[in-house]
């Protein structure tokens, strides 16, 4: 079951057309990678999907019910741009902010004790937030966000500004969310967090969603059939039908060529016609990165 509906969302600003016809589903439980170039639109559907702006037309729908006030409380929110108070002491902020959220004073320091030991910021409780660093500000507002145990948590750019290992520790914090039953929508331009931890993802360029489903489906959607191999010998003789893409001589004397074979072939053919000509060291099929995927659909590098 879905957690989340969008259909036929059309937003727009003045002569700009922010989302053009976005239908996604968000399965339950799952982290759903939402991609896209800059000014793509992903922004304008979380804000949507915040109820901090409307669609112009199409409905959103949550729990199978059309999104409303009453939901507000089951999401979490950690948008790209922070937003925590500088003045505020910490401990104030985040008991202010649950609050919000529906927790009682009870309940938000019962888990506000237990997510400061989690993270070792036990001292913090009492400084300013301007007087932590952008990373430590970063955790914060991560607490803030997933607290209240929302069903369904939305990360815009979560890893901006932490260093590797703080970032790892927001990864498994992600993944152990997910675990709980969370359902978490990933927005980013970091390829390599998406091949990680995305079960799901949709991808919109220029207002249009323009790839959507499970990660694993879209990767063999963009299969090449192709496969490298490592060898020593002479890649002559090979049957027709397979093309030999590239060759080059690795620094150990052994060459590595990649093999293109027909949609219909079986792969254990070509193994056998290796085996019969060379010497093979290592045999592999060539998978699209998700790199790949957003380069080959967008036309563009994402950016970090």
């Amino acid at each position: 079951m879905n957690i989340l509906e969008t259909r036929h969302i059309v937003k727009q600003y003045a002569q700009h057309r922010a989302l053009d016809d976005v239908s996604i589903d968000i399965p339950r439980g799952q982290i759903f990678g939402l991609l896209g170039p800059n000014g793509a639109g992903k922004t304008s559907l979380i804000r949507i999907i915040n109820q901090i702006t409307g669609p112009d037309e199409g409905e959103v729908f949550f729990d199978g019910k059309p999104l409303g006030p009453e939901h507000i409380s089951r999401i979490g929110y950690l948008p790209e741009e922070r937003g925590l108070y500088k003045k505020m002491k910490v401990g104030e902020q985040l008991l202010y902010l649950a609050q919000l959220k529906g927790l009682s004073e009870r309940q938000a320091m019962d888990k506000l004790k237990a997510w400061f030991i989690k993270f070792d910021i036990k001292t913090w409780w009492t400084k300013n937030v301007e007087d932590l660093s952008k990373g430590m500000q970063q955790k914060i507002q991560f607490v803030a966000t997933v607290l209240h145990e929302p069903d369904l948590i939305i990360l815009d750019e979560p890893f901006s500004g932490f260093d590797p290992i703080n970032a790892n520790l927001i990864k498994d914090e992600i993944l152990e969310l997910r675990e709980k039953g969370s359902t978490i929508i990933f927005s980013t331009h970091r390829m390599e967090s998406v091949e990680e931890l995305c079960d799901h993802i949709a991808l919109i360029h220029r207002s249009k969603k323009v790839l959507d489903g499970p990660k694993k489906a879209i990767k063999e959607q963009f299969k090449t059939h192709t496969y490298h191999v490592e060898y020593q010998g002479v890649l002559n003789d090979l049957n027709p039908a397979y093309t030999v893409l590239d060759k080059k001589t690795l620094e150990d004397g052994y060459l590595r060529a990649n093999i293109r074979i027909p949609r219909d072939a079986a792969v254990n053919e070509l193994v056998r016609d290796l085996i019969d000509h060379v010497n093979v060291r290592a045999f592999g099929e060539n998978i699209p990165s998700m790199n790949d995927i957003f380069i080959k659909a967008v036309g563009e590098v994402p950016t970090t």
